[in-house]
C-alpha cells in the first residue's frame, strides 16, 4: 500500500480550505499538516474529522513557524487570507513561504490565486482591487520563476496556481457583498452588475480541483489551473431560485457606491486586511477595494471581458463539475437543515473573517 504523502496546508480552516483539506485527507492519498493558531477551534476540528490532519500551531508570519510546517512535506497548498494581511503583507509572506518550501525540499507548491485582473485590464486603476491583486502579482511572479531556465536547473520545486473567483455559497451567506434580502414574500438580491457576470466557484469542486494539480504534478508544473462554474448573472440566478424554490426573487441592479456604503457601513472607510497599518499609503480601504472588485464583474460579462475563464478545459479535468447556478441550487436545495427558502431567511456564515469578525493577529 503507498505510503499517503504530506501536504502542508496555509489556509485550512477557510472556505476554501476546508473542502482542499477534505478532498485530500478523505482519498487516503495524502495526509495534511495544517497551519493554526489554535488546534482546539471549531473549524480546525472539523478538518481532524475528515482524517489524518496535524496542527501545526503558529503564524505564517513566522520564518520558523512556516520552516517548521513544511519540513518533511512533499506537496504545499498556500492560501494567505489578504483580508487578514493586507494587500502589502502578503505579497512579502506568500513569496516567502514559497522560498522557504523550496528551503525546505516541499516537491509541489500550490498556490491559492486570484486573477491579476489589474493587470488584465491593461492598468486601470478603476480594476485595482487590492484582495485580488496582492495574490495575482505573486502567481505572476511564481510562474515566472517556473519558466526560468537557469532557475529550474537549480531548483526541483514545481509549482502551480488554483485561481478562484467569488464563491457562490456567497449569495446565501451572511453579511457578504452577494447576500439577499428577503421581502415578505420575495427574496431580493440588490447587486451592481450592470450587464455584467461573476465567474462564481462552486466551494464544493475545490476540493477535486487540488486533489487534480496533486495527482498530477507533471501536468500541474507551471499551470494556472483558473476555475468557476459559471459566469453568473443574477437574472438566471433569480430565476433558478423561484424555479427552485417556488418563491419570487428579484435582483435589483442598485447603484455600485450605495452597495458598498450598504455592506460595510460605518466600517466603509476601514482598511481591507484588518491588519493593515491604516496609515500606511499603500493600504486599502473597503470603500476602494469592493468598488473594483465590482467593476471587474461589471466588465466580464458573457465570459469576454476582464476575467475570463476556459470551461472546455475544466469540462475536461472534472466531468462532473458543478456548471450552471442553477445546479448549485438544486444541490443546494437537497441539503439541511430545513429547505432553501427558510435558509434563505436565516442565512448562515461562510467566510471565516465574518463568522469570527474582523479581529485577530497574524
Amino acid at each position: 500500500m503507498t505510503t499517503p504523502r504530506l501536504i502542508s496546508v496555509i489556509g485550512g480552516t477557510g472556505a476554501q480550505g476546508i473542502p482542499v483539506v477534505k478532498a485530500l485527507v478523505s482519498s487516503g492519498l495524502y495526509k495534511v499538516r495544517a497551519l493554526t493558531r489554535d488546534p482546539t477551534n471549531a473549524r480546525f476540528k472539523e478538518l481532524q474529522s475528515y482524517g489524518p490532519v496535524e496542527a501545526a500551531v503558529g503564524t505564517f508570519a513566522s520564518e520558523p513557524d512556516l520552516r517548521a510546517l513544511f519540513h518533511g512535506a512533499w506537496g504545499a497548498f498556500v492560501n494567505i487570507d489578504g483580508f487578514n494581511s493586507g494587500e502589502k503583507s502578503e505579497i512579502f509572506w506568500t513569496i516567502r513561504a514559497w522560498e522557504l518550501a523550496i528551503e525546505e525540499g516541499v516537491q509541489l507548491f500550490i498556490l491559492g490565486n486570484l486573477d491579476y485582473a489589474y493587470k488584465s485590464s491593461g492598468f486601470r486603476p478603476q480594476f485595482h482591487a487590492g484582495h485580488y491583486d496582492g495574490k495575482g502579482r505573486v502567481g505572476d511572479f511564481i510562474l515566472a520563476q517556473n519558466k526560468d531556465t537557469e532557475f529550474r536547473n537549480l531548483v526541483k520545486m514545481r509549482s502551480a496556481l488554483f485561481t478562484t473567483g467569488p464563491y457562490i455559497e456567497m449569495t446565501l451567506g451572511k453579511n457578504t457583498p452577494f447576500a439577499p434580502v428577503v421581502e415578505g414574500d420575495t427574496a431580493v438580491w440588490r447587486v451592481p452588475l450592470a450587464g455584467g457576470a461573476v465567474p462564481f466557484t462552486a466551494l464544493e469542486d475545490c476540493g477535486f480541483y487540488v486533489k487534480y494539480l496533486f495527482d498530477h504534478p507533471d501536468e500541474a508544473d507551471g499551470l494556472n489551473l483558473a476555475v468557476a462554474l459559471d459566469h453568473v448573472t443574477f437574472t438566471e440566478y433569480t430565476r433558478a431560485f423561484t424555479s427552485i424554490t417556488g418563491h419570487p426573487a428579484r435582483w435589483d441592479d442598485i447603484d455600485l457606491h450605495q452597495h458598498i456604503e450598504n455592506v460595510f457601513g460605518p466600517a466603509v472607510d476601514w482598511p481591507t486586511g484588518y491588519n493593515a497599518d491604516p496609515a500606511d499609503p499603500a493600504t486599502m480601504t473597503l470603500r476602494q477595494n469592493f468598488t473594483a472588485f465590482f467593476q471587474l464583474w461589471r466588465n466580464s460579462g458573457g465570459n469576454k471581458g476582464i476575467v475570463t475563464r476556459d470551461y472546455a478545459f475544466l469540462d475536461r479535468i472534472h466531468p462532473g463539475r458543478i456548471r450552471s447556478a442553477e445546479q448549485w441550487l438544486q444541490k443546494e436545495a437537497q441539503k439541511g437543515p430545513g429547505d432553501l427558502w427558510s435558509r434563505t431567511k436565516e442565512l448562515g456564515h461562510v467566510l471565516k473573517v465574518l463568522e469570527e469578525g474582523r479581529k485577530g493577529k497574524i
